[in-house]
This record gives structure tokens, sequence and C-alpha cells, in this order.
């Protein structure tokens, strides 16, 4: 039995003889025929092949595949008995039903349409997707615009920076590519005409410089500094030779470039020398120019310089300022008991940590400040945070007596006695002083009074 040949099975056969089952598939087929050719009546049909969508193709050949797994051993057709000359209604019906079921010609199943026959592309060739998937649209544009500006494919090897390292051979097949191979040429326009146009005006900033181009910026001075007008000048004057995506800013930092490697028309570079000797470094270092590298003013840099050496200077001067401060301390270590005056001490203020030596007839008392120096810094004893910053003043007359006035907020105690603010009072020698809680003795260089005393009364009766 073929795969196409159809097999009816009839439901209102009640008995099956040994011989009609051993019966072969020529005498089943010629059975099968009397069978529909004496009640069914005949159809047209054409053995030429149906063309069906793809989907009816698929439908068949899943009802096949079902029939096929549900039948099991070799097949067999089973021979068709009625009663009469004529088939029953419901036995037309069946056999209607059956029919229907496979009416596709016998070639359509057999032979099923190639699948290769409907899906039908043009593929590439292999080595042109290779190539195409490499060379990305911004690398072709790229190319195109070095090879415009320098007309040099070494250069453009040298010179441009592609998303991947091609070689120099790479390059020229790709160039050439560009120019001869229709096929890879329209891929690549087309890709390139996809490129957004921010993409598009960074790829062409990044365009080599020509040698016409070089020619024009080496003809500004080097010793001079350019600003951007110079360039935009430059660049108004000759727009037919530099490429439309330069700028002012581009033009100079180019031109620094060629600065920097001595490349301008005003430069030279000087020769090395020949022979057996090896320029070394400090030989090089020699040969450089001071001149030309001497950079210009930077305003900023001076400005911090000079703002931070007026710091450097303000502190000097407050260190000098604290020089006799730290000289007290070191009197109060070092000579706190001598009790012996030198020849220039009138009277000393003597504490519990330091001594303060009074050399001329009047002396400040009170809390030093960085803005506002003291004569006698009381902070050096102790706590002096109660302390006004000009509490009083020590005063010698010319009788020989001291005298000290309160000019602060805070009383001054003498011997137990208050002086407020704006009075004053006499100190005597072995005074004591109190001042917001720190204590103090005044001694008074006795010798020193008494002849300033007796040069005092020489002077009275002239």
């Amino acid at each position: 039995m073929q795969a196409g040949d159809p097999v009816v099975g009839v439901a209102g056969a009640q008995s099956r003889s040994e011989d009609e089952e051993s019966l072969g598939v020529k005498d089943g087929k010629r059975t099968a025929t009397q069978a529909f050719g004496s009640g069914v009546p005949k159809r047209r049909s054409s053995s030429r092949s149906i063309k069906r969508k793809k989907f009816d193709d698929e439908l068949v050949e899943s009802s096949l595949v079902k029939s096929s797994s549900r039948v099991k051993g070799p097949p067999v057709i089973e021979p068709i008995r009625f009663s009469g000359s004529e088939p029953s209604s419901s036995e037309k019906k069946k056999v209607t039903k059956s029919g229907t079921s496979l009416s596709l010609p016998l070639t359509m199943v057999v032979n099923p349409a190639p699948i290769t026959k409907r899906v039908k592309k043009s593929k590439q060739p292999l080595h042109i997707t290779k190539d195409l998937g490499r060379w990305k649209p911004t690398d072709d544009l790229l190319l195109i615009n070095a090879v415009l500006q320098t007309t040099d494919l070494t250069s453009v090897h040298l010179g441009v920076k592609f998303s991947c390292r091609f070689t120099l051979r790479e390059i020229k097949e790709r160039w050439y590519s560009l120019l001869y191979d229709p096929v890879i040429s329209k891929l690549a326009w087309q890709a390139m005409r996809q490129l957004h146009p921010e993409a598009i005006a960074a790829i062409q900033s990044k365009a080599l410089f020509s040698q016409a181009e070089e020619a024009l910026l080496a003809k500004v001075v080097s010793t001079s500094q350019p600003k951007l007008d110079v360039f935009q000048e430059l660049l108004s004057k000759q727009p037919a030779v530099f490429h439309q995506s330069r700028t002012p800013k581009s033009l100079l930092v180019h031109w620094q470039l060629l600065k920097q490697y001595y490349l301008l028309d005003d430069q030279s570079v000087q020769p090395l020398p020949k022979g057996d000797q090896v320029l070394n470094f400090s030989d090089a270092e020699q040969m450089v120019d001071d001149v030309k590298l001497k950079e210009s003013r930077d305003e900023v840099l001076e400005h911090e310089l000079m703002i931070s050496d007026r710091h450097q200077k303000r502190e000097i001067r407050q260190l000098e300022q604290e020089l006799p401060r730290w000289q007290v301390l070191v009197d109060s270590i070092t000579g706190m008991s001598m009790p012996d005056f030198d020849n220039q001490t009138l009277a000393a203020l003597r504490g519990r940590m330091v001594r303060y030596l009074m050399r001329s007839r009047e002396i400040t008392l009170g809390r030093a400040t960085k803005d506002k120096p003291i004569d006698v810094d009381l902070s050096l004893e102790g706590p002096a945070w109660k302390i006004s910053r000009k509490q009083g003043i020590i005063k010698l007359k010319n009788n020989g007596d001291f005298f000290i006035a309160n000019e602060g907020r805070r009383p001054i105690y003498i011997d137990g006695r208050p002086v407020l603010s704006g009075n004053k009072w006499k100190l005597n020698n072995n005074s004591v002083v109190e001042i917001a809680g720190l204590r103090f003795v005044f001694l008074i260089n006795l010798e020193l009074i008494s002849l300033i005393k007796a040069e005092a009364a020489k002077m009275a009766p002239q």
C-alpha cells in the first residue's frame, strides 16, 4: 500500500472471514473500486498537482503523521459488503465523510512541495557580511574624511584612530572596496546616511590637517601669543583651504602642537652632534634656549603668590611682637628667685608663673590679641578671658611714685581694696595686685628709683 492510497472502513460490516483477511493489496483495491463504482457517482479530477498555500501543506503533513501513528502494523484494506446493489443512506454518508477527509491528489501527498522553493532569500557572500560587520559607518566616514584631507593612506593609518586597530593593508582594501565594489559602497553609503548629525559633526571635527592648512598655520610667528581672534581672521580669509569643521580653538591647539615640535616657519631644530660622542641629558639641557622656554604670565598664580606672601609677612611681624612675651617666660623660669634688678628695670610685676619687667615709665596691662598688642599680657599667667583687652596702665611719676589706673570693666584689687573703672591708686613695694582671680606682687627697684628722685631734686631748684 502506498502512502496516498485511501483507507475505507465500514462500521456496518458484522463479520470478517479468514479468507477476506488474507487477501492481498491488489484484490482489496479491486473490491473497493467495484463497490464505489456501483453506487457512488464518478468525480472529475486532474492528474496535475495543486499548488496550495504554506499552511495547507503543513495541515496535510500533520494529518498524515497522525494517521500513520494510529495505524500499527501492515496496512490492510477491508472489503466492503452491501446487501443490495446500492448502498444505504447511512453507508453513503460514511463513505462521503471518509472520502472528503482524504480528497487530495496522490501526487500532492507523495511528493510534497519542498521548503527550499518557498523560502527565497538573496544571500550576500560571506566575506562581504564579515567585512561590513567589522567596519562600522563611523570608521568609513573617518576614512573618507582623512583620505580627502591627506590623500595618503599611510598617513591615515598613522593618524586616524578607528574603532579597531586596522592594518595598512586592511585600510587599503577597504578604500578600494568603497571605490570599486558597488555592493559594499552602496551598503556603506546607506549606513553612513543613518548616522546622527551630532555624530557626523564629531567625526568631521577629528579630520586630519592637510598640508595647505599646516602651511597657513606655520606662518604665525612662534614668539607671539596669538589669541582666538587671529585664527578667526585666518578662517574668514581662507575658507576654501580649511575644513568646514575647523574652529578657532582647534586651530590654536594645532598651532601649539606645531610649535612644540618646532614645525613653524620661524623655528629651526639644532642638529645633533655627529661622531662617537652621544648626547646626554645634561648637554641637551644646556643647549636649550631659556628665552624660548619663558611662558606667559599667569595672573591668577601671581595673585595667589602675592596673597600667601602677605600672610607670611604678617605672621612674621606677629612672632616678632611675641618675642618679649616669650622672654618673660624665660626670665620667669631662669631668674624668678633673683631679687636683684638691672640698671634698666624700674619695677617688676611677679606672678605665680611669670614675671613682667617694667623698663619704661608707662606700661599697659591686659589681654593681647592679634590685632592689638599689649605690653603686659596677663594671659601668660593663667585663664584671662574675664580680663579686658586694655585692663589698666601703670605709670611712674616724676617724684618716683607708681600709680595704676583701671581702664577695664572689672575692678582691680590693690592690697584687697577695689579700684573701680576710671579710678587710679598708688602702688607701693610688695603691693598685691589682683585682676580677675590672678594675683601679682609689685616689686620696685628702690636703688634706681632713689637715683631718679635725686635727679629730680637737683632739677627742682633750677
